[in-house]
């Protein structure tokens, strides 16, 4: 739901692409816009049957799910959403030995070292963290910042979020808009909470805003909290400092997500072995707009199989024929 246009697109046009038929169920939350993106389609030409709409509600959604999977007349799946609803999906799929190309969720690591820009890493974060108000599947999750230059990029990061308007998109100013639902709200609400009770500090924001949430900042952060084990999807940073490019590493893998991951480093020798280390699908060096249609996008771990965009996205929806043929 968060990218309601971009996201079927990207499956769609591959699909289209390897000439295959498709059937889209949109996301629950964002209906309207897949029903605005059919419309286009068949504006374009497209004949009947080449691409379907099926919505359905919340109550109706398992149903529609489970018919996907379990019909014969359907070779792949592809879904973007949760981990737990993706590993749901591939096991409904096991009986008719269905492909599956699953864009789950990421707990990114955001990592700054003592050789970073200042300004480039915080604008990066900015950019990262706070783009569709933290509710993007390669967002900026866990913060990791080297002792040596942690203060430098604190002075320079919590002044930017302080200025962050929270209101309504479509005013001039605002820089934050609502989340996607008031269970949202809830979640992300409850796992600042529950962070601040585990020792966490609070050192801005932590509050609901109407349908929205305050940017907020915590800092203190241990591995065993919940704003650093879980996916927040929304206005929070969770910031840990390190000390060395090893603990640094480790603390980036020591997750069971792998989608993306970030880092700031000017010491080209680092950048080539962080690089290297860091066991996530893609990795931004000094740059966080990771995701273009040219690229693979995908991850690792329990954050998927397959890759959509670029050449690659076409062949989840290929099958390699071999044909020997024999001219004598």
């Amino acid at each position: 739901w968060n990218f309601p246009i971009g996201m079927p697109a990207r499956k769609i046009s591959a699909a289209l692409a390897a000439g295959c038929s498709c059937v889209l169920k949109p996301a629950e939350d964002t209906p309207l816009c897949s029903l605005e993106l059919m419309k286009l389609i068949e504006e374009a030409g497209a004949p009947a049957g080449l691409v379907n709409l099926v919505p359905c509600s919340r109550d109706n959604v398992k149903e529609v799910g489970d018919a996907m999977c379990e019909s014969d007349k359907i070779g792949v799946i592809s879904f973007t959403g949760s981990c737990e609803v993706g590993k749901y999906l591939y096991a409904k799929c096991a009986n008719t030995v269905k492909r599956v190309a699953l864009e789950l969720g990421g707990n990114a690591p955001f990592i700054i070292f003592d050789s970073a820009d200042v300004d480039k890493a915080v604008d990066g974060l900015m950019a990262s963290k706070f783009r569709n108000t933290g509710q993007t599947c390669v967002t900026a999750n866990r913060i990791l910042i080297q002792e040596g230059i942690y203060d430098k990029i604190m002075a320079t990061l919590m002044p930017k979020i302080k200025d962050l308007k929270v209101g309504n998109g479509l005013e001039a100013g605002v820089g934050q808009g609502p989340l996607i639902n008031l269970k949202q709200q809830a979640r992300v609400h409850r796992i600042v909470t529950d962070s601040v009770q585990a020792g966490a500090n609070l050192t801005l924001g932590g509050n609901m805003l109407d349908r929205g949430y305050e940017p907020t900042v915590l800092t203190d952060v241990t591995t065993s909290m919940a704003c650093w084990a879980e996916e927040i999807f929304g206005p929070v940073l969770s910031v840990m400092k390190f000390s060395s490019e090893e603990e640094a590493v480790n603390l980036a893998n020591d997750s069971d997500r792998g989608l993306a991951a970030f880092f700031y480093s000017r010491d080209c020798n680092q950048i080539h072995r962080v690089s290297s280390e860091l066991e996530a699908g893609m990795i931004g060096v000094n740059h966080v707009a990771i995701s273009v249609p040219e690229s693979p996008f995908g991850g690792y771990k329990t954050s998927g199989i397959g890759k959509e965009g670029s050449r690659h996205g076409l062949a989840e929806y290929s099958n390699i024929k071999l044909v020997v043929q024999n001219f004598n």
